[in-house]
């Protein structure tokens, strides 16, 4: 994946394996805003992506975003991402897998079937009077139900950098893939393009493990009747299939204090989601606290000095 005029340049923090500008030997890394980034020649063993999707709008947009996320993070959130320099947006084209395979499962669960019927009860007044009535009361009666089930499970993406965990993808999926085009240099040059970090079979076992809990998502809406309980199943995936794809993603990495870890705010590309994982304020919390104590205190001395001595 090296289009031309571009340089491959590593991060010594994170690992994230990049494509730059050629004007770029050196750089802030957009995943741990590390200073530290150098040149290296690309390894024998990476691998070209098959398909790319490309960013659908500009930074301004992104970093507008980004802006209006800012603003409506809560007050007891950490205020230092209200004060970040939205000019260090990134835009990266970060590597995932798009995975797809036919299910095979079997399961079993209880099934709920509601019916209706009128029982008699007796009641007592507030003159003590005692009246029998009736009343339409639903029960549900349970049938155990056993079965298999096949599917076709497609677009699952998973991440291929270990700089980028494959929850912080999830957070602002889906992306459209409607537009994904098969991959050509050309789509990247002048944007930032990592390289897999991640091995092909790694991201096999993500996929899967995505695969099947959508197809455990998808049974719920399968069985029959008004109710379901105890479901459990086992899911066998055949014809698997894993292309590597680029996916565009804005990037914010933000250092904003030496005492705490990264903050990372990402915007899908295409859609303009936006997703980051704000820590709380341990101080605005504590003030808070400290302010309904102060609160409640002088409520309390306020109802003491009225009362008569």
């Amino acid at each position: 994946m090296d289009p031309a005029g571009s340089a491959h340049v590593e991060c010594g923090r994170c690992g994230a394996s990049m494509q730059l500008p050629s004007t770029a030997r050196t750089a802030v890394c957009p995943y741990c805003a590390a200073p530290a980034i150098v040149e290296r020649p690309r390894g024998a063993a990476s691998v070209d992506p098959a398909f790319a999707m490309g960013f659908v709008f500009e930074a301004p947009r992104a970093s507008e975003l980004v802006r209006r996320w800012a603003r409506a993070q809560g007050f007891f959130r950490e205020p230092g991402v209200r004060l970040a320099k939205v000019e260090d947006l990134r835009g990266v084209y970060l590597p995932a897998y798009l995975y797809s395979a036919v299910a095979r499962s079997r399961y079993s669960a209880l099934i709920g079937e509601d019916y209706t019927e009128t029982e008699t009860y007796t009641t007592t007044d507030a003159q003590g009077k005692t009246e029998t009535r009736t009343r339409t009361v639903t029960r549900t009666e349970h049938r155990p139900l056993q079965g298999e089930h096949a599917a076709y499970v497609a677009d699952v993406l998973v991440t291929a950098s270990r700089a980028l965990g494959n929850a912080e993808l999830e957070a602002v999926e889906p992306f459209d893939l409607r537009a994904i085009r098969r991959y050509d240099p050309s789509l990247v040059v002048g944007w930032i393009a990592e390289d897999p970090s991640m091995t092909a079979a790694e991201c096999y076992e993500l996929a899967r493990r995505e695969a099947v809990e959508k197809v455990g998502a998808s049974l719920h809406g399968f069985m029959p009747g008004d109710s379901h309980r105890d479901l459990v199943h086992q899911t066998w995936l055949e014809q698997e299939s894993l292309d590597l794809v680029l996916v565009p993603v804005w990037v914010l990495a933000l250092r904003y204090r030496e005492d705490r870890g990264l903050l990372r705010v990402l915007v899908n590309g295409q859609t303009g989601r936006v997703a980051g994982a704000v820590p709380w304020s341990r101080l605005r919390i504590a003030l808070a606290v400290a302010a309904a104590l102060l609160a409640v205190a002088a409520v309390v001395a306020a109802v003491l000095l009225l009362e008569p001595a």
